[in-house]
């Protein structure tokens, strides 16, 4: 998985069968002046203030064991969501590893220990971390052993693919490191904010006027170039921002395939949304439009292209909120 830091764990397999093999219709149009991404904002979380865990406890870990937890004083999140969960919590004074994925001012300073799915074990261990968090993507299934086999609690949560999911992935990270009441108020700060871009989205005239939205995964180095589907994590996204999502409503049911001139025209999008450094990865605008069938779609002819930074688009997490935000913005123009 890893996205959203952080993607899913079905992408890894799409993205390693990829690997291997190398060594909008007339809908709502975007606006073509929103086109280009708004200037970053500083890349930061908001934590709550520090909560006081009530600890042990003994949670159930999505890999079907039982973990007792008796110390957040040293704590190592495997993936970048779960840093930024961790972090927001206000727990962050005692996170002591990072994965490549925690990108975020307050977390960037941390030593890497893994690379999306590469954990390495003997790293984790060597900073004596009294609870190590995971979800169910972190591999390969070795080092969490090893890291368990060494009497490491590790709790592993499942992953979030949809805006319904976030509630449930901040209560296991906020049950597991015993801040349930910190949580709470994560969750209702969270809801407050994503409801507040939701209400803000224009309303369509009718289901045609939707823009139609095609979700990109591109990696230009290793010649990776997939449309995302039903299963890709960006519907939900998408949905709320009251776009279609072009590659799910073209009837791709799974997460990825590959680009292909004949997928995009059936998708037909208006606009095509892509992570920043997948952009940056084929040259930018003008190298996206290069991409086989990427041109003669309305979102190539047009370049409506929405760019949302790698460590967040796909967390849904305290931050999703933002990414919202930025796909309105970048989609129909700031209100301001």
């Amino acid at each position: 998985m890893r996205s959203r830091t952080r993607l899913a764990g079905a992408l890894v397999s799409v993205l390693g069968l990829a690997l291997a093999a190398t060594g909008c219709g007339t809908g709502q149009q975007a606006d073509p002046a929103a086109a280009k991404a708004p200037a970053a904002a500083p890349d930061r979380v908001e934590p709550l203030p520090a909560p006081k865990p009530h600890l042990p406890v003994t949670v159930d870990s999505a890999d079907g064991k039982k973990v007792t937890v008796a110390s957040t004083e040293r704590i190592v999140p495997l993936t970048g969501s779960l840093s930024e969960i961790v972090f927001t919590l206000g727990l962050g004074e005692q996170v002591v590893a990072r994965d490549i994925t925690a990108t975020f001012e307050q977390a960037k300073s941390l030593p890497v220990v893994t690379r999306a799915h590469d954990v390495s074990a003997e790293s984790v261990l060597s900073l004596k971390p009294t609870v190590v968090i995971a979800d169910t993507s972190t591999g390969p299934a070795e080092a969490v052993d090893q890291i368990r086999d060494a009497g490491i609690p590790l709790v592993v949560v499942k992953p979030a693919k949809s805006l319904a999911d976030v509630n449930a992935r901040i209560d296991a990270v906020a049950a597991a490191l015993g801040v349930q009441p910190a949580g709470e108020a994560l969750k209702k700060r969270t809801d407050e904010r994503i409801a507040a871009v939701r209400e803000g989205v224009p309303a369509p005239k009718g289901e045609k006027d939707r823009p139609r939205v095609a979700f990109l995964y591109l990696r230009g180095s290793a010649a990776v170039y997939l449309l995302g589907g039903a299963d890709s994590g960006a519907a939900s996204l998408l949905e709320a921002a009251g776009a279609v999502d072009a590659g799910k409503e073209s009837g791709l049911t799974k997460d990825f395939t590959p680009i292909t001139s004949e997928a995009l025209a059936k998708a037909a999008p208006d606009a095509v949304l892509v992570m920043s450094k997948g952009l940056d990865s084929v040259g930018g605008p003008d190298g996206l439009v290069k991409i086989p069938g990427v041109a003669e779609t309305p979102a190539g002819m047009d370049r409506r292209i929405v760019s949302i930074p790698d460590g967040v688009l796909l967390n849904y997490g305290p931050r999703t909120d933002q990414v919202l935000k930025s796909l309105v913005e970048q989609l129909y123009g700031s209100a301001e």
